[in-house]
């Protein structure tokens, strides 16, 4: 649960977050890694998790607008193992390698925060994806206004492509915004939507050249800000309570699946590169069939 902030306390508080706050209560989370596209690893990604609980008990701000940097929103993946050098780098983690239990369960405590803290923000929240997004996607999706860039795309590229359970957050958000039959499509095939089909599937409402992306998020979020602070709130509040019980029903044992099949196939080097082969092949991300 969130606990009473203020913006002094958490502005510098980041690497990966830049925060700004205008004189009419719009707080611009913008997510980078040296003044760069964000990175996705550990550190990112459970500091975004402390992020939303550190906004979401900041009572003064009226509406958030949540960006990337650089050249996407969240599209470079940062988890390679130690000494890794590629994204299939079986030397680096042996194919037997068990995750100790404890490990896996701090990446489900903070995956289940992630999103959760999410939900506990009580204001608005405009997602200008920026470029492309394929970690994390139901992020922008559990966002209230979502507007992209013309090169924005949208996928699911961490999870069942590449022997992972899409249990995160992914089976939750992407269902209830597109629709079970072309969720489930997405999923399973780890197909890219652009950001026209993006908008034709319902996931995004607008798409502008990229350099007005966040220029249109602030003009949004000034008539958000103009409404009376009480009736945004509550609406925020509306908005939420659907998502919050889907989450309660279904995030942790999306998480606790994903976790437990990880016991069968780790990731073997961490990167992003999908399964070619058959998963328990001498190297299942080989481009070409082993002799």
């Amino acid at each position: 649960m969130a606990k009473r902030t203020k913006f002094v306390e958490y502005k510098d508080k980041y690497a990966n977050f830049h925060f700004e706050l205008s004189e009419d209560g719009i707080l611009l989370m913008q997510c980078h890694t040296e003044g760069g596209s964000l990175v996705w690893d550990a550190e990112s990604h459970d500091r975004m998790a402390d992020a939303f609980a550190d906004i979401a008990g900041d009572r003064d701000i009226r509406v958030v607008i949540h960006t990337g940097s650089g050249n996407n929103y969240n599209a470079d993946w940062g988890f390679l193992a130690k000494g890794s050098t590629s994204d299939h780098d079986s030397t680096t983690v042996p194919r037997d390698f068990k995750p100790p239990v404890e490990f896996m369960d701090e990446r489900g405590w903070f995956g289940r925060m992630l999103i959760m803290n999410l939900l506990e923000i009580e204001v608005p929240i405009i997602a200008a994806v920026n470029g492309p997004c394929n970690i994390h996607s139901e992020v922008p999706l559990l966002c209230d206004i979502v507007i992209a860039s013309e090169d924005a795309t949208f996928q699911d590229a961490p999870h069942y492509r590449r022997g992972m359970v899409p249990g995160d957050g992914q089976h939750i958000a992407w269902p209830l915004v597109v629709g079970p039959n072309r969720a489930r499509y997405l999923m399973l095939t780890g197909h890219t939507l652009s950001a026209q089909q993006a908008l034709e599937w319902g996931a995004v409402a607008e798409v502008l050249p990229k350099g007005d992306v966040l220029d249109r998020a602030f003009e949004l979020a000034r008539d958000i800000a103009k409404r009376p602070p009480l009736a945004t709130r509550y609406t925020r509040l509306l908005f939420t309570q659907g998502l919050k019980r889907a989450c309660i029903d279904e995030l942790s044992h999306g998480i606790a699946l994903e976790l437990y099949a990880q016991r069968q196939f780790y990731p073997v080097g961490g990167g992003m590169g999908p399964i070619k082969q058959a998963w328990d092949s001498a190297d299942p991300m080989a481009d070409e069939p082993l002799a």
